[in-house]
């Protein structure tokens, strides 16, 4: 059999380097959890002139989702919890909360909760809460920032304390709006397992499957392989141009610890330790990790009815629900080809994705340090010309 041409794909993000929306990119398929491409081009350091390895390390962002939803589906599989149990039963004050009536002005303009926030609400981006990132004109991204909600300086109990006397955007199962949810799910870690989230981590995830380059705090051997991370125009992402953000998503992240250990954002990893999660939730394969009725479930559509995913720049994507953890692919969108059908993928704001097609048996990350790099263009035309080379 003829080995997959994916010289197109690589193109794709050679082609974004060149035109200087992209500084590097690293990119890794495999097919049934056997690697069957990796591929690098540009710099991982522009300023230093150091090219782009797979082993350097990436700002996970929102890639962290990935490895929080996958522990609490663990501790679900233990018998700590059910997905469908509700949050009050380990954090009481939720069980308290109030939700905005529609149109409210004022955030004493609230109602009561017409039912239980549970974790499958948080897994699935459904629980009512609000992200604080992308609607810097709403009441609640305000609150959020105003007390603390978003910030570093507390632990992630303390956190819970702040995000439970504020009320909820929308009643919990009303809408998918993307949250802070899975920072409760990172509380709900610690509260089932007597440890810190990071210790939990590294109980459950990241020793036993060897995942030594993906943490909170760099070690001193790990900081020369931190990518340097770019952001181009937020306006017009197809301008070339690129500035380097040093002091993001704070000064010296990565580097000295901060009380707030996020489950939503948190996490820096690389393309091998990512793999390696992978290879662990492709459904029909061996998994240590979950049991098989659970790992179904990941990629079963959690959305109701007319529900799927919406986010500001995009508006309703009626061809996307969600599974648990990531995007999932009802029908192509954006030029996708119809074997994305199934697909599971989700990313990270710093331009880092993964995905997970049970139809195809592919699995594969693109880590590119961008700033709002996440669902850029370029990772659509990659993944199009990917699918079409693996046949």
């Amino acid at each position: 059999m003829t080995a997959p041409d994916f010289s197109a794909a690589h193109g794709v993000l050679q082609a974004e380097v060149a035109a200087d929306r992209l500084a590097g990119v690293s990119a890794a398929t495999m097919r049934h959890g056997v690697l069957i491409d990796e591929f690098c081009t540009g710099l991982a350091d522009r300023e230093a002139g150091e090219a782009l390895r797979p082993d350097h390390i990436h700002r996970a962002f929102s890639n962290t989702k990935l490895f929080t939803t996958v522990l609490v589906l663990m501790l679900a599989d233990e018998g700590h919890f059910g997905l469908d149990d509700p949050l009050k039963a380990w954090m009481p004050a939720f069980g308290q909360v109030r939700v905005l009536r529609p149109g409210a002005t004022s955030l004493d303009d609230t109602e009561p909760l017409a039912r239980d926030i549970t974790i499958r609400h948080l897994i699935t981006h459904q629980a009512g809460l609000c992200h604080g990132v992308f609607d810097p004109e709403s009441l609640l991204y305000k609150a959020y920032h105003a007390t603390g909600v978003r910030g570093i300086a507390t632990t992630l109990a303390e956190q819970m304390d702040l995000l439970a006397q504020l009320p909820l955007a929308s009643q919990p199962g009303a809408r998918w709006e993307y949250a802070l949810g899975i920072d409760v799910l990172a509380r709900l870690c610690e509260l089932a397992t007597g440890q810190t989230f990071s210790q939990a981590l590294q109980a459950r995830l990241f020793g036993p499957l060897g995942l030594v380059d993906t943490g909170f705090v760099l070690r001193p051997d790990q900081v020369p392989r931190l990518a340097a991370l770019y952001k181009g125009d937020l306006l017009d992402v197809m301008k070339p141009g690129l500035e380097r953000l040093d002091a993001t998503p704070w000064p010296e992240a990565y580097l000295k610890p901060v009380p707030r250990q996020s489950g939503a954002g948190g996490l820096f990893t690389t393309q091998a330790d990512m793999l390696s999660l992978l290879r662990h939730l492709m459904p029909g394969q061996p998994s240590a990790l979950l049991k098989p009725a659970t790992l179904t479930a990941m990629f079963s559509d959690q959305l109701p009815g007319a529900s799927c995913v919406q986010l500001p720049d995009t508006g309703p994507v009626h061809s996307l629900g969600f599974g648990l953890g990531g995007a999932l692919s009802r029908r192509p969108w954006r030029g996708q080809p119809p074997a994305v059908v199934g697909e599971l993928q989700w990313g990270g704001l710093a331009g880092t994705h993964w995905f997970i097609s049970p139809a195809t048996g592919l699995a594969g990350v693109v880590m590119a340090q961008r700033h709002f790099g996440f669902w850029h263009p370029f990772w659509f035309e990659y993944k199009a010309r990917l699918y079409q080379a693996a046949g």
